[in-house]
């Protein structure tokens, strides 16, 4: 098979059993499926990805639970109801007796801070740098998943087409050994002849053997990143184009993956976080101010006196009405350094953070220039490996004829063979290595992957 910049393999079928989460994705998933496709519909039902919009949900409801607590008042209301027995206060006299005497009270009451060192400012912040550090995350792990598939995918791919060239090498091999059994009946070769031509037709099934298992491998692999059910049939459209492989400028690349990739923000986010953590642990030390009202009225009864008359409900729950309003100051003095222990684990905190961030960046500086280098190996490679196979294949195809001519022994034969199907391999092998670590250094140019399958 003659391999130029682009490959076209056929549909591979694929099978599995059903997850109940996958079968309305399942519903809505094309025919045939291509890289694209298969990357879109692992997402979707992937669990680490309902796990962190789960985790994303829970950062919205805290962001707007900041919020509310930093414009709004509280607001309660309460009510009780009891009898107090022996000795207690007499609510009418204010003396004390032995009567039972039956309660019933009514309270509302707010309140709002006013001042509390910009706390409440502090903590919308953080819970928006949270919200931020959750979407960078469900992106990292999306990316992830992406990547994940496409490898798996490349897998399937590699084995595949493996088997498709090995089942046409079985075919010649059988056709050439009846040829030789024919030659051998016609005296024209000899019965070693015969045997060497029938061990290279085994070891070629053997090896057609060896590629369907790991092709099978390979599926269930790829069923299993993209929680495909596995009992269903799936149809994959395997078309894979060299890419292009553009220099690109090593310093804007670099530049682009510190400020576009989700670890470089998380980094970045959690920094940030820390920072905020910090200033409202320092501004736990400042005054507190806070407005405070409310209302309360009560009822009391005698049950236990038969010639008491008490006032009815609706008097006393006009007369013993209350209002108070508060105005609260409050200055931290001592607090057996319990601020203080956690101001300086704050400011380690930090330390920690920009460690972590410096590391990060350095991590990116390094990935981005190995990524680059890998990739330029990997094009060099495959371009050395496509000339070798086209080379391999005339050379195989020579000595096919010579072979059928009586021109070559068996064993040269063989060899040829063998070394047309390795050349085949190494292609096709450099050909998915190529694509994948051109795919990582697009991604750390600014491109997901999952956009750049869908260009």
């Amino acid at each position: 098979m003659n391999f130029l910049h682009c490959m076209t393999l056929n549909a591979v079928i694929l099978t599995g059993s059903l997850f109940s989460f996958a079968a309305k994705a399942q519903e809505q998933a094309p025919s045939v499926m291509n890289i694209h496709d298969c990357m879109e519909y692992a997402i979707s039902n992937s669990t680490a990805m309902r796990i962190q919009a789960a985790d994303r949900n829970d950062e919205q409801w805290q962001r707007r639970q900041a919020i509310i607590q930093a414009f709004t008042p509280y607001l309660n209301a309460q009510t009780y109801a009891y009898n107090q027995y022996g000795r207690n206060l007499d609510p009418e006299t204010n003396t004390y007796n032995t009567v039972t005497t039956f309660y019933n009270g009514y309270s509302v009451s707010t309140g709002i801070t006013l001042f509390n060192g910009f706390q409440a400012v502090n903590n919308i912040k953080m819970a928006d740098t949270a919200m931020k550090l959750g979407i960078s995350k469900e992106q990292q792990e999306q990316d992830r998943i992406c990547l994940a598939t496409m490898e798996a995918f490349a897998n399937v791919i590699y084995w595949s087409e493996m088997e498709s060239v090995l089942k046409e090498q079985v075919e010649t091999a059988r056709i050439a050994l009846e040829r030789a059994v024919r030659q051998e009946e016609l005296g024209q070769k000899g019965h070693a002849d015969v045997v060497q031509m029938e061990s290279e037709l085994a070891k070629q099934e053997y090896q057609l053997i060896n590629s369907s298992n790991e092709k099978k491998n390979a599926l269930i692999t790829l069923k299993d990143v993209m929680y495909w059910p596995y009992d269903e049939e799936l149809l994959l459209d395997t078309e894979i184009a060299a890419p292009r492989c553009e220099d690109v400028d090593m310093l804007n690349l670099e530049g682009n993956a510190k400020a576009l990739l989700p670890s470089a923000r998380i980094a970045s986010l959690q920094l940030r976080n820390a920072t905020l953590d910090l200033k409202s642990a320092r501004r736990a030390y400042s005054p507190s101010l806070g407005l405070y009202g409310g209302w309360s009225t009560t009822y009391y009864t005698y049950p236990g006196l038969s010639d008491y008359t008490a006032v009815s409900f609706k008097e006393q729950f006009k007369n013993n009405g209350g209002e108070y309003i508060q105005v609260q100051l409050s200055i931290p003095f001592f607090d057996q350094f319990k601020r203080r222990t956690t101001l300086q684990k704050k400011k380690n905190a930090v330390v920690r953070a920009e460690a972590e961030y410096d590391q990060a960046m350095r991590d990116i500086e390094n990935e981005v220039r190995r990524a680059v280098n890998d990739r330029n190996g990997a094009n060099a490679a495959f371009r050395q490996a496509e000339r070798l196979a086209e080379v391999q294949q005339e050379a195989y195809r020579l000595s096919n004829k010579q072979f059928e001519k009586g021109m070559i022994s068996a064993i040269e034969y063989q060899s040829a063979s063998q070394t047309y199907l390795n050349a085949t391999a190494e292609k096709l092998n450099s050909l998915l290595k190529l694509y994948i670590k051109d795919a990582v250094v697009r991604y750390y140019g600014g491109e997901s992957y999952i956009k750049q399958q869908n260009q």
